[in-house]
């Protein structure tokens, strides 16, 4: 199996452009797997420098409704004519982000004019989608969620409600006897995730892969290091090897790092994690 980085917010080479997004090229059981698109078309420049072939993509997987994983899909359409994409019930529904309470509101979600296209499967739970391959949501939110979710809203007949994370859906790679957890921006609680992932499975993943949404987590020093603490302790106990960036933020993957040691490695674009 390899990942490649197509798009994170830093980058590893001057070469390769980075914004605030997130997409992953993979390779597994011999089928060619986009998961996100980035905010932009970022992730086509740095394909192509990168020797990804995004025409020849089978399967796309967005984890959510926001524009920083799903902005890149209108492009994705015009290069790629043939790969099924799979984006949950709720991905196209209106959703918004407000900093700090009372500012305005910026609409953060994805092109809605898209939903109609043929080629998307809409999951709701959970699907099974090649060999080896599952998505699943509705996770349960036993741990606290992430504090930066609090500014995230998504409007419901013409109200504006916090968002509760519906659309988002993680992808499962199993390959080689090995197991992969793919996250997007892990809204529903990292930890929350990867218990999702051992009631389906039945074990804890080898690989988890993808953003922790703890940037701008709690000013409260105290909180804020008892989170980072919790999270570390658990990751360590599932075993896994941990590859994390994005909507984590460099504060809290510096902790949680100093924490992890060699268990927890940067995605940057042009990373590439071979399994």
């Amino acid at each position: 199996m390899v990942i490649k980085v197509l798009v994170e917010n830093m980058s590893i080479s001057e070469d390769l452009g980075s914004e605030h997004g997130l997409s992953l090229y993979i390779e597994a059981n011999g089928r060619k797997i986009l998961f996100d698109t980035g905010a932009s078309e970022m992730y086509l420049e740095n394909a192509k420098k990168m020797d990804v072939d995004i025409s020849a993509v089978e399967l796309l997987v967005i984890s959510h409704g926001h524009y920083d994983h799903g902005g890149g899909l209108n492009s994705f359409l015009s290069q790629n004519d043939k790969a099924e994409m799979f984006l949950s019930t709720e991905a196209f529904e209106t959703f918004y982000y407000s900093l700090h309470p009372g500012d305005d509101l910026r609409y953060i979600g994805i092109d809605q004019k898209l939903k109609d296209n043929d080629r998307i499967s809409f999951v709701s739970d959970y699907l099974l989608i090649g060999e080896g391959l599952e998505i699943f949501s509705n996770v349960a939110q036993t741990e606290a969620l992430p504090r930066p979710n609090k500014g995230i809203f998504i409007e419901k007949d013409g109200q504006l409600l916090p968002d509760i994370f519906a659309h988002e859906q993680n992808l499962i790679i199993e390959e080689g006897g090995k197991s992969v957890l793919l996250t997007g921006c892990a809204h529903n609680g990292i930890v929350n995730i990867v218990e999702h992932f051992r009631s389906i499975k039945g074990c804890m993943p080898d690989y988890v892969i993808g953003g922790f949404h703890l940037a701008g987590n709690s000013p409260d020093e105290d909180e804020y290091a008892e989170t980072i603490d919790k999270i570390a302790e658990y990751l360590l106990a599932t075993g896994a090897k941990c590859y994390t960036g994005h909507c984590t933020g460099m504060r809290p993957y510096k902790k949680l790092k100093a924490l992890m040691g060699d268990r927890l490695e940067y995605l940057a674009t042009g990373s590439e994690i071979r399994i």
